[in-house]
Parts: structure tokens; C-alpha cells; sequence
């Protein structure tokens, strides 16, 4: 549907890999291998599993949610039943469906097995290797030292202890291994056996706990895909009044913030339960060593565990109100991002970026104190096992035992696994599950929004799939069988909140095959209308009854990204004779010879590259290609010219769709003569019906208008030329340069692809984030504090080892300078100091990262509202909000948890590679190699990952676009029923999405293998090692230990830590993407040079004078405007004319200078190109062609930052006959509860406040009604009658009286003088526009001309 072949891509390696590829992750090693060549393009992206494919996963997770739907309705009905005697009890609370236990139904089963396999690895494997380790010291200890070991009773704990995990075959090799060095009974074959079993064990772990990680998120992953599906589907058949509540933004962010809770809840679910059975066993453990000792200092290290609670449940408390602020700014930079063209002519960025700068400095505020708590919870990562460490030894030495080092080192080695589980992966797992707890609630409350109902009983064929089926006779046999549309007494109203219902006891007989037209003023509910008929809007009373499918052509052209024949075809199948059929009626024809690329011409979102009357007509040909029996078309021909009009109205919707049902809303009364049946409504209700004689005859006040425009008729003259005055104009404009020959047009157009960098990331880019965070000494000061902290840290391990050597070196006589006093009290300094200069740390360290974080946005923020008109039409909302939301989300959250990661766990390799040298020079060297083939694995993996995180960025952006494009167009795509090409549409988004992201997990997943494989190698020569090493007096117990102790720290914490810095680079590239869009090229100076300031009254004048103006959309387009020449003179009137396409609202980007210019244009002879951009602008008033509205008052609207009075605001509401609505009436995002002729309505309050000297009108009638029409004109000459005022014309009556009409064509100047002058002119553009509209229509212009220039010439 979007207009693109998808290319069939490759079969997933995963989906045929044997069991030997997926544990050792060789299937992704091509990938590996092209991504370190070269950057990875999304072609080089594999078809995405079976298992979690969007529309699979989409259908499982939607029939669960409908069975908990049906189950807990059920039980309501039960429960009144069950109460219905009972009158206290009958007000039960309302069951809403739990999207938890629908998550658990769909993939419960499968995360518990996976829990358990884990649960067994961790208890199992992980935690007999501080026994093993504690045989081995018991070796030395022997060879070492005089005092008795504490296993060498027959009857001691630990021996038990040994016989009991003898079964386990890690200690059995081991303690046979140990038995080598204790007695010379077993051959050194045997031992190296052992040995070998005992680096097996630690080979086994890793071909467990990789694959696991691998599963986990891969489910974590299908979670999110379900979810996000459902969502969509949801927002499918979200009721017109629940989108009200539901801004784009909030869709979006669910999409892109809530469910990525997924991807990192799930890693740590499984520790909430096996972190506790963990500590009980090791406390088991650590009483046999220690005794009491061990217990408390287990208890010291669950203290953490109520405060880390408490922190978790504050963390899911500030994520609501974070996804709450969160929320508000993407909803307000969504609007600015659409609304961005209006809000450069009003001058508005300025005061919207203070708007969204407060959002965000309340978004900040309350993202900092969660971080502060992650500061808080990392710091206990540094300090609690030290902590329990310090008070297990103090306990023990305090009930007067001698340490030993196999005692410290085996309760060192406990408390490690210990740290792991209960103070990294427990708390993250409380903090992280209490988020995403917060967010399935949020999407479930989305998900509890109202739908739209539609009866089953009634027949509304609307799904269009069928249509293609059902035979033309078929159809028409169905539509014939009674009426068409039946409402009986109809009442309905858009918000249940308001006190007048919009329609009031509607009632309609349509038969088959009538032409109805619907007419009335501006919000008296023709539209509202059509949207019961359509189902959008629920009737209150009355009844419905729709016989046959529909089709629908909305006021407000919607149009998708893609191109204009999937635009028109919609997915259905293309029939090339009807096709062309279509297009010729509804006048397409010769606009596909001016298009780049004819219909293949991609659009953007909006459809923004093509002028408001090409919109409209692709709009319409969409609703005609359809072949539905009823055709509802809402208000098709006020966007277009005359003549065209005229040919749509007899060929289209007259001739062509002869013998089908046909309601036209219209304003061009001239047509009402030639339907079968007029509907007039007046403030909801229908004032009268009938033939246009019957009416006549009835001389309603319908009678009144079609008198009024007897004079008048039909003149809705041009649409414009112009890019939608709202943004984004299409990727035709970049290969245009190929526009003039027609005939050899290429196949496709290029889509311009969204900015992306390659290679690593700069270290500029790093600088830069930093730089953001404020000065450069608070980054050096935040430096020197890690720095200290983890010498403090260090310091502490090696202290001990140290006061274990004088221990065992003393014997029963202590022979050190330092007493066991004092080294209680240096051990203890040692460790409260690591505690405070951690947390110190820590909080110091997130809120530089806040101060960058809130730099960026600001940065970047005020980039893109300054950023050229070009920027916005190359680039869609989707892609836009995706830096707005995602990236910046990143930046926030994830970027500053993985920077602290990576500066701890760098100062700490650097701290155990000193501590492991002073203990054994000899073991660096393996240290020296291991770091050099991790440096190379991590230059492989980078490049590959960097890529693939890029790609999953990029990816990502179409599935927000096509979210946001689909809430937009909801009422079109549900009239054609289009919903299930939309849905498939969205599953092959978020499908090729999912194959980044599946890459992306593999990479990081083999990545973390073979770094494991490497670190058993390197445990081995570690073991090996004291085999090979000469017996001697340096081989200490407690140095043995510490070696030991710290070199399998460092394997695991080194892997972490490569991964933790390759996470850093991925995460950066968001900072990245976000430093692109803070360096887009701008528009020129918002204020003028103090020398260059006009004065504060110019222009007083008002006089526009154009020199040589050329003006393109990009540098590589041809010109749209060439070598202008004209003079408007002060307070004159000017209409604008010409066809479509002919650069009329051209030419007021360029008065506005939104676009490249060439040329000079001055207003009363001041260049504008000399001054600031705000200072002339300011000057202009305009009321655009798309009236640009924002959530909030009505004042708000008006006046948006209270520069002017009330009094004021009342005056011009009463003007534009508004004023019942009041400046407190409630204005939804876009305007959606307004009719588009009330919102044209207060764009021309908003001018009157203004009061500038020069007033611009693009189109600024086409919507409304003859009244309003007239109500408008009649303002405008009264409000602006000392001003200068350019029209571009819609309604020829509009412009007859102007002092000057200028007639554009082809981007020329063709006419330019007074209105009958013009018509003097034999065979003139202006003359034949005016014959176009009929001779009786003709007559009356020219009167009007006639009679203005007689008083021109008199005066």
C-alpha cells in the first residue's frame, strides 16, 4: 500500500541452524563478516522468524485479549445477575479485562521453563565454586603454614559439606585435583584430567547461560511485537470520541517508550524468585564456614533489599508521571512538527519553543530524580559486598577467630555470586518489573478506550475486499432491494459531556440511485452527518438502517505516504480500463503529465508535494475506484476551479456514478438544480427537503442563499499550487530535476532515506555530549571522583589480603607493626569511605548527564523550528518524532545507565589488574593476551552492531509514521474497510523492525559467547598455571587467593564491561542522530542587524514590490516561480488566479520567503531579504488554506501568548459570529471538534487581532458554506479596509471586485490589471475562466467587474 515493491528478502540462517549453530552462535557469523566489510543496508536484513512474525503474534495475543473480553463480561453479567435482589449490592464494580494475565496466557508457559533451566545453572554450577576454590587454598595453606586447617577433621562442616556435592562433578574433579598437590599417589595425567573436568564445568555454564539470554529476549521481544500489534488494532477501531482524548503522541510513545519495557523487564524477571532461594542456600553455606558470623553478614546484605524496594516502587511511581510529561511534549511537538508552516508566518516559534522547553524541564525534573535512584542502585553494585564482606569479618574476629585465607576468600567468592543475583539483578529486576508493570497498565487502559460500535443486525458492507467479488449485478440487485440509507428521528452528539445534541431527530429516506446534495451553514452538521451514516458517530436514539457498502471521500484529503495510484487504489486489485476511467473523471489526467513521475509519484505523509485541489481530486478518485453502491462525498468540489468543477460534477458524480446512491455535501450551490433531492440543515436539524422546485415552491430560507447567489453561482476557482500549509511535501521535488520530458519518465521514484551516519562514532560526538552537560572542569571533577572511588574500593581488597598474610604469618604471636585493632579501624575507615564517595559519585555523575540531556533537546529542538520548509517536506512526522521520542528516551535513560557502566567497570579492570599484579607479576601476561583478543572481538562486533542498532533506528521510524498516518485518516480507511490492508501493511513495518532487532540481540548475544569462550581459556591458564610454576615462597595462600578470586572477576566483569562499552557506542549513535538534526540548515536571521531594523510603524504603506523573483522548493528543483515582476500598491486588492498547479500559493511562499529565493521583494521599498525573517513576518497576516489549530482554549488560539486584551478577543469572535462558543471552549489537537469552516473561522479572528497592514488569503473560503463565505468577505472589507489584501481566489465573486486580479500560469505572471479590463481581452486566461463557469454565471461576473470599474474611474 505504501507504494513500494517489498523486495523478498532473504531466508533467517536462524530458522535451518542445527543445535551445534545455535549454541555456539555460528549461523550469525556472515552477518559478523559483511557488517565489518561494510555498513549493513536493511536489504542485507533476513526474513523474520516464523515465531515472531506481527501478524502470527498479532492473531494469538488478539484472541486471548477477546476470550479475557467475553470471560470477565461473562462474570459481570453473573454478578448483576447474582445482586439483582440485593438493591445496596446492585452498583458492582466494573471488571475491566487484565492485559497481564493475557501476557501470561500467551507466554507464560514457555519464560517459566526457561526459568527454571536458569534457576539450576545459577544454583548449581555457580554456586559450589567458592567450595572448590577453598579446597585448592587449603592445598597451599598446608604447604605454607603451621596452624591447623579448618578442614582437616574427619567430622568438620566443610568436609561433610565436600561428600555432599560429590555428586556434583565440578568438586569431584577438583578434589581430586587438589589430592595431587596433597600427595604424590596420582600420576600428573590424572591431575591435568581433573583439571580439565574442573574448566569443563565453567565450559558448561556459558553453552547454558548464552542460549538462555538468547531465549529470554527473544521472548521479551515477542512480547513487544504482540503488544504493539494489539495497540494497533485497537487504534483501528478507536471511536471518534476516544480519539479525542488520545493524541498521536500518546499512540506513539506507547509504541515507542512503554512497550520497550519488555525487551529489559524480562533479562531480570527470573531473579525475583531465584535470587532468594539463592541466599538461603549460600546461608546455609556461609553457617558452615563462619558460623553466626556468616548469618549476619548474609543479614547486612538483605538490609539493601527493603531500601532497594522502597527505591523500585519510587522508580515506577516517577516512570508514570515521566510517561505522563512524556507524553505532553511529543503531543505538543507533534502539533509544532505539523503545524510548523503556520507557525513561521504567525512568528510563533519563539514562544512554542518556551512551551516545549517547560515540557521538557518538567519531564527533566522527574527523569533526574529516577535517575538519582539508579545512582543510588548502582552504587550498591560498588559497596555491598564489600559492606557484608567487612561486617561477616568484623563479626567473626569480634567473637575472637582468626581469618585464614581460604575463610576470606571462599566468603569473598560467595558474596560476589551473592552481589550478582540479589544486588544488581533483584533490584534491577523490582525496578524494572514495577516499570513495565506501569506500562502494561497503560496499554491496557488504551486499550479500554471506546470503540466504535457497529450493529450487527445492520447491513453495512463496508468491507471493500469483498467488494472486488461482488458482482456489479450483485450489487446492484442488494442496493435495490429497499432503501439505501433509513434514519429514523436521529439524535447525536460528539462528546456526551456537551448539553446540545449535534443532530436532532434526523430522519432520511434515501432511496437507491438518488443524488442527494446536503447543504446548510458552517457546523450545522453535514458532516456530522455523514460520519452516522459511516458509523463514526454513535446515534443516542432513533435508528439506522445502511443497505450496501460504502465508499467516502473525507473534506479533509487524507493521503498516506506512498504513491498516487496506491493512494487511489487503496489495496485493491488494479482493473487498468476502470482505472483510467476514474482518473479521467475525475480530472487527474493532465496533473499526471505535470507530476515527476505521472501516478507513480511518491507522495509524502500528507500528500504535501501536490496542490489542495490535486489532494482533493486523488482524494475523491480513491472513494470512485471503489465500486460501492453508496457513495458519500463530503464537500469534494470546493477545492478546485471552476471549470473543473463543473466537469467533475457532470462527468464524475453525475454521469458516472449514474444509477449508485450519492449524498454530496456541498457549498456550490449551482449544482443543486441538477439533483434528485436537497436535505437543508440548520443547527442539526433539517430545516427542509425536497427537489430544488419544491423548495423553491416552499420558499425556505434555502431560498434566501440560492437568491443571494443567483448572482454569483459557481466560482470556486484555484486550488493552490502550494505545499500544504501544514508541511511535509513529498520526495518528488529531489529527482525533479528530470520533470520537463513526460514521456520518458522513469519506472520509480527515489524516496529520499533518512539521514544516516556510518562508521564508529566520532569521538567529537562523545565531546559533545559532555560539552552539553555544562563546563569542562564538572566533567574532569566527576572523573576524579571515580577515580577515587575506585581506590577506595581497591584499596579495601587489597587491605584485606593484606591483614590475612600477617594473620597466617603470626601464628599464635602477632608479629606486625599494625595491631588487630587498627586494622579493624583501617578496614572499617576503608569501607565507609567507599560508601560515601560512591553515592557522592553517583548522584554527581547523573545529574551532569540531566544537564546534557536537557541541552540536546533544547539544541535540537530549536534547530528543527528554525530548520528550512525544505527539511519538513523531505522528512515525515514519523521520522521526526522518532529522534523526539526514541532517541531522545535513549539519551535520558539508557545512555547514562550505560556510561557509568562502562567508567566503573573500566577504573575496575584497571584496579584488579594492579591488585592481581602485586600478587602474581606472572599472570599478567595471559591478562595482556586476553585484553588483545578482546579488543579485536569488540572492533569486529562494533562494527557490525553499530550498523545493526542504525538500521533497527531507522526501521523504526515507518511503524510510528504509518501509526500516525493511520490515526489521521481513520474515518477513510474505515469507510472502505481497509482496516486488514492497513493491519498487513503494519505487521510488514514492525516485521522488517524485527529482523534489525532479532540481529541486533544475536550479535550482542554471540558477542558475549565468544568472549566467554575466551575467558575459560583464559580461567584455564590461570588454573594450569600454578602447575607449571616452580614451588616457592611467593606462592602464598591469601596471594593464590586473591589471584584467583580477582582473575575470575575479571573474566566475567571484563566481557560485561566490552559489552557495556560496545552498548555505550550503540546508544551514542542516538546522541548522534540527535546532534544531526541539531545542524540542519536554517532559515536566514529571525531578527534584523541593529543598522537594518525597520522602523516599529513600517510598513505603513503597505505597497509589495517583486524584482526577478525565482523561487524553487530545493537547489536541484527547476523553478516553480520565474522572473516575477509587479507592483502592489499600498491599501490595493488583489485577487490571485489561475488553475491548479499554476503557483498562486507559490507565490505567497515566497511573500513569506519559505522556500529558496531569488530576486528582491519589498515591502514599501524595504528588501526583505536585509532584515530579519520575524521582523517582516510579523507584518503579514494570513489565513491559510488548512487553518492551523492546537489543543488547548480558544484563546489560546487566538492569542496564544496573552499579548492582547480580552476585550479584543471578544470583539473579533463577535465579528466572525463565534462568540457563543466562547474563548474558553475547548480546542482538540488539530482542531478535530471544530468543522474545518468554523477553524477557517477563527484563522480570520486571529488575522483581525493582528491587525496588520498587509493580510493574505490562501484559499481562505473554500469550506465554508455561502453565508460564511459572505460573512467573511464582508469582515475582511470592513476590518481591512486600509490594508493591503491579496485573495487567492476560490469563488470568482470573491475577486471580481478587486482593484487588480493577476492571473498566474505555469509559475508566470500571464495577466495582471483590473477584473473587466481583463475581460476585454480576446482570447484571455481571466475571460475564459470567467465563460468556463457558464454564460448565465458569466454574465452576472462580469456585471460585477462592470460596475466596480465604474467607480474606480468616477473616484
Amino acid at each position: 500500500m505504501d507504494g513500494k515493491v517489498h523486495a523478498k528478502t532473504a531466508k533467517n540462517p536462524r530458522a535451518n541452524a542445527n543445535i551445534f549453530s545455535v549454541l555456539t552462535f555460528s549461523w550469525i557469523i556472515r552477518t559478523f563478516w559483511v557488517g565489518y566489510r561494510r555498513d549493513l543496508e536493511v536489504t542485507d536484513l533476513y526474513a523474520p522468524l516464523k515465531e515472531h512474525k506481527s501478524s502470527i503474534l498479532g492473531d494469538k495475543i488478539s484472541a486471548v485479549w477477546e476470550n479475557e473480553y467475553q470471560r470477565l463480561n461473562g462474570l459481570q453479567k453473573q454478578k448483576k445477575k447474582d445482586k439483582t435482589g440485593n438493591k445496596d449490592e446492585s452498583k458492582s464494580e466494573i471488571l475491566e479485562p487484565s492485559l497481564m494475565r493475557v501476557l501470561i496466557r500467551c507466554f507464560g508457559a514457555r519464560i517459566m521453563m526457561y526459568g527454571i533451566a536458569l534457576a539450576i545453572m545459577e544454583i548449581v554450577l555457580r554456586l559450589f565454586q567458592p567450595l572448590f576454590l577453598t579446597l585448592l587454598l587449603q592445598y597451599y595453606g598446608q604447604r605454607k603454614s603451621s596452624y591447623t586447617p579448618i578442614y582437616k577433621e574427619q567430622n568438620s562442616p566443610g568436609q561433610q559439606m565436600e561428600y555432599t556435592t560429590r555428586s556434583v562433578t565440578q568438586p569431584l574433579f577438583l578434589g581430586r585435583l587438589l589430592r595431587f598437590y596433597n600427595s604424590e599417589k596420582i600420576s600428573p595425567l590424572e591431575a591435568y584430567l581433573y583439571a580439565a573436568g574442573v574448566i569443563m564445568c565453567s565450559a558448561v555454564n556459558i553453552f547454558v547461560i548464552h542460549p538462555y539470554m538468547m531465549a529470554i529476549l527473544h521472548m521479551g521481544m515477542k512480547m513487544r511485537i504482540a503488544c504493539c500489534t494489539l495497540i494497533y488494532r485497537k487504534a483501528l477501531r478507536l471511536s471518534k470520541t476516544a480519539l479525542g482524548e488520545t493524541m498521536v503522541g500518546q499512540a506513539v510513545n506507547l509504541l515507542s517508550n512503554d512497550v520497550n519495557r519488555f525487551d529489559v523487564a524480562i533479562i531480570f524477571l527470573h531473579y525475583l524468585w531465584i535470587g532468594p532461594l539463592e541466599t538461603a542456600v549460600m546461608t546455609y553455606f556461609l553457617y558452615n564456614i563462619v558460623g553466626i558470623s556468616g548469618v549476619i553478614g548474609v543479614l547486612s546484605l538483605l538490609m539493601f533489599i527493603p531500601l532497594q524496594g522502597f527505591l523500585g516502587k519510587k522508580s515506577s511511581v516517577l516512570r508514570l508521571r515521566t510517561a505522563i510529561r512524556t507524553d505532553e511534549r511529543v503531543r505538543l511537538t507533534n502539533e509544532i512538527i505539523s503545524g510548523i508552516q503556520a507557525i513561521k508566518m504567525y512568528t510563533w516559534e519563539k514562544p512554542f519553543s518556551l512551551l516545549v522547553e517547560y515540557a521538557r524541564k518538567r519531564e527533566i525534573k522527574v527523569i533526574r530524580s529516577t535517575s538519582y535512584i539508579r545512582g543510588v542502585i548502582m552504587s550498591f553494585i560498588i559497596f555491598t559486598t564489600r559492606f557484608s564482606l567487612f561486617i561477616t569479618i568484623l563479626a567473626y574476629v569480634l567473637f575472637d577467630n582468626r581469618i585464614t585465607a581460604e575463610k576470606v576468600f571462599m566468603l569473598t567468592a560467595y558474596y560476589n555470586i551473592l552481589r550478582q543475583t540479589m544486588t544488581v539483578y533483584f533490584p534491577q529486576g523490582i525496578t524494572q518489573i514495577a516499570e513495565a508493570i506501569v506500562s502494561i497498565k497503560r496499554l491496557q487502559k488504551f486499550m479500554m478506550y471506546e470503540e466504535r460500535v457497529v450493529p450487527e443486525d445492520v447491513d453495512t458492507r463496508a468491507t471493500n475486499n469483498k467488494n472486488e467479488k461482488m458482482s456489479s449485478s450483485e450489487s446492484e440487485r442488494t442496493s435495490k432491494a429497499a432503501s439505501s440509507i433509513i434514519m429514523q428521528n436521529g439524535c447525536a452528539k460528539w462528546l456526551t459531556t456537551e448539553n446540545e445534541n449535534t443532530l436532532k431527530n434526523i430522519s432520511l429516506n434515501i432511496t437507491p440511485g438518488q443524488l442527494v446534495a446536503i447543504v446548510g451553514q458552517v457546523g450545522c452538521g453535514k458532516s456530522s452527518l455523514l460520519h452516522v451514516i459511516l458509523r463514526e458517530l454513535p446515534l443516542l436514539s432513533g435508528s439506522l438502517q445502511v443497505n450496501g457498502n460504502i465508499a467516502y471521500a473525507s473534506q479533509e484529503p487524507w493521503l498516506f505516504a506512498g504513491s498516487v495510484q496506491q493512494n487511489i487504489l487503496f489495496g485493491r486489485k488494479m482493473d487498468q480500463h476502470r482505472y483510467d476511467q476514474v482518473v479521467k473523471v475525475c480530472q487527474l489526467k493532465r496533473d499526471f503529465c505535470l507530476l515527476p513521475y505521472g501516478d507513480r509519484t511518491v507522495v509524502g505523509e500528507r500528500g504535501i508535494s501536490l496542490s489542495g485541489g490535486q489532494r482533493a481530486r486523488i482524494n475523491l478518485a480513491r472513494a470512485i475506484y471503489a465500486e460501492a453502491s453508496i457513495y458519500l462525498l463530503d464537500d469534494p468540489l470546493s477545492a478546485v476551479d471552476a471549470h473543473v468543477g463543473k466537469h467533475m460534477f457532470d462527468q464524475c458524480i453525475d454521469e458516472h456514478l449514474q444509477g449508485k446512491t450519492r449524498l454530496l455535501v456541498t457549498h456550490q450551490l449551482q449544482y443543486l438544480r441538477d439533483v434528485d433531492k436537497i436535505i437543508v440543515l440548520k443547527d442539526g436539524s433539517i430545516l427542509a427537503e425536497g427537489t430544488y422546485d419544491e423548495l423553491g415552491a416552499k420558499g425556505v430560507d434555502f431560498g434566501r442563499l440560492l437568491e443571494s447567489q443567483s448572482e454569483s453561482d459557481d466560482q470556486s476557482s484555484s486550488a493552490p499550487a502550494s505545499r500544504r500549509s501544514s508541511r511535509h511535501t513529498s520526495i518528488t521535488s529531489l529527482t525533479s530535476v528530470k520533470t520537463n520530458d513526460t514521456s520518458k519518465k522513469p519506472e520509480n521514484p527515489e524516496e529520499e532515506s533518512e539521514m544516516r551516519s556510518s562508521g564508529s562514532v566520532a569521538s567529537w560526538i562523545y565531546a559533545a555530549y559532555l560539552r552539553a552537560s555544562g563546563r569542562f572542569y564538572t566533567v574532569f571533577l566527576i572523573m576524579g571522583l571515580c577515580i577515587i572511588t575506585q581506590l577506595a574500593a581497591s584499596g579495601g581488597d587489597y587491605f584485606i589480603a593484606m591483614w590475612v598474610n600477617i594473620e597466617e604469618s603470626s601464628g599464635d604471636t602477632w608479629n606486625s607493626w599494625l595491631s588487630r585493632n587498627a586494622c579493624i579501624y583501617i578496614y572499617s575507615a576503608l569501607t565507609i569511605f567507599t560508601i560515601v564517595i560512591t553515592l557522592i559519585r553517583s548522584i554527581s555523575f547523573f545529574a551532569m548527564c540531566m544537564r546534557s540531556s536537557r541541552q540536546l533537546h533544547n539544541r535540537m529542538f530549536r534547530s528543527v523550528t528554525r530548520a528550512t520548509m525544505r527539511f519538513f517536506n523531505v522528512n515525515s512526522s514519523g521520522r521526526i518524532l522518532n529522534r523526539f521520542s526514541k532517541d531522545l528516551g535513549a539519551v535520558d535513560e539508557l545512555l547514562p545507565n550505560a556510561m557509568i557502566d562502562s567508567v566503573q567497570i573500566g577504573l575496575g579492570l584497571l584496579g584488579i589488574i594492579v591488585v592481581v599484579t602485586i600478587a602474581n607479576v606472572w599472570l599478567l601476561i595471559p591478562t595482556v593476551v586476553i585484553g588483545i583478543i578482546f579488543y579485536f572481538l569488540r572492533v569486529i562486533y562494533l562494527s557490525t552492531s553499530r550498523s545493526v542498532k542504525r538500521l533497527e533506528g531507522i526501521t523504526r521510524s515507518p511503524v510510528f509514521g504509518h501509526l500516525n498516518a493511520t490515526i489521521q485518516g481513520l474515518t477513510t480507511i474505515r469507510a472502505f474497510g481497509a482496516s486488514e490492508i492497513l493491519i498487513k501493511e503494519f505487521d510488514n513495518y514492525q516485521d522488517l523492525h524485527s529482523s534489525a532487532w532479532y540481529i541486533f540481540i544475536a550479535s550482542s548475544r554471540a558477542f558475549g559467547f565468544w568472549l566467554d569462550v575466551f575467558c575459560v581459556i583464559y580461567i584455564a591458564l590461570v588454573t594450569l598455571s600454578f602447575f607449571l610454576l616452580p614451588s616457592s615462597d611467593s606462592i602464598t595462600a591469601s596471594n593464590v587467593g586473591l589471584a584467583i578470586t580477582q582473575s575470575i572477576g575479571l573474566t566475567g566483569m571484563f566481557q560485561w564491561g566490552m559489552r557495556q562499552s560496545a552498548e555505550l557506542e550503540n546508544q551514542m549513535t542516538s546522541v548522534e542522530r540527535i546532534l544531526e538534526y541539531s545542524n540542519i540548515e536554517s532559515e536566514p536571521s529571525l531578527e534584523s542587524a541593529a543598522e537594518k531594523k525597520p522602523k516599529d510603524d513600517w510598513p505603513s504603506q503597505g505597497q509589495i514590490e517583486f524584482s526577478d523573483v525565482y523561487m524553487r522548493y530545493s537547489s536541484l528543483d527547476p523553478p516553480v516561480l520565474k522572473n516575477l515582476n509587479f507592483v502592489i500598491k499600498p491599501r490595493e486588492k488583489v485577487g490571485i488566479v489561475g488553475r491548479t498547479g499554476a503557483g498562486k500559493s507559490s507565490l505567497i511562499s515566497a511573500l513569506f520567503r519559505l522556500a529558496d529565493i531569488k530576486g528582491s521583494i519589498k515591502l514599501d521599498d524595504v528588501d526583505t531579504s536585509e532584515i530579519g525573517l520575524h521582523d517582516f513576518r510579523s507584518k503579514l497576516s494570513i489565513i491559510p488554506q488548512e487553518p492551523f489549530l492546537f489543543s488547548g482554549t480558544l484563546r489560546r488560539n487566538l492569542d496564544p501568548f496573552n499579548t492582547y486584551d480580552d476585550v479584543v478577543l471578544w470583539q473579533a469572535l463577535e465579528e466572525v459570529e463565534l462568540k457563543e462558543m466562547g474563548l474558553d471552549a475547548h480546542v482538540n489537537e488539530g482542531g478535530s471538534n471544530l468543522s474545518v469552516g468554523q477553524r477557517q473561522l477563527v484563522c480570520l479572528a486571529r488575522a483581525i487581532v493582528r491587525n496588520n497592514p498587509i493580510l493574505v488569503l490562501d484559499e481562505a473560503t473554500a469550506n465554508v458554506d455561502l453565508r460564511t463565505d459572505e460573512l467573511i468577505q464582508l469582515t475582511i472589507r470592513r476590518k481591512f479596509e486600509s490594508c493591503t489584501v491579496l485573495t487567492i481566489a476560490h469563488r470568482l465573486n470573491t475577486v471580481m471586485d478587486s482593484d487588480r486580479i493577476m492571473v498566474m500560469d505555469a509559475g508566470n505572471v500571464a495577466e495582471f490589471d483590473h477584473p473587466y479590463v481583463l475581460l476585454q481581452k480576446n482570447e484571455g486566461l481571466f475571460l475564459n475562466m470567467v465563460k468556463q463557469t457558464g454564460s448565465r454565471m458569466a454574465d452576472s461576473l462580469i456585471a460585477v467587474a462592470r460596475e466596480s470599474f465604474s467607480r474606480t474611474t468616477t473616484l
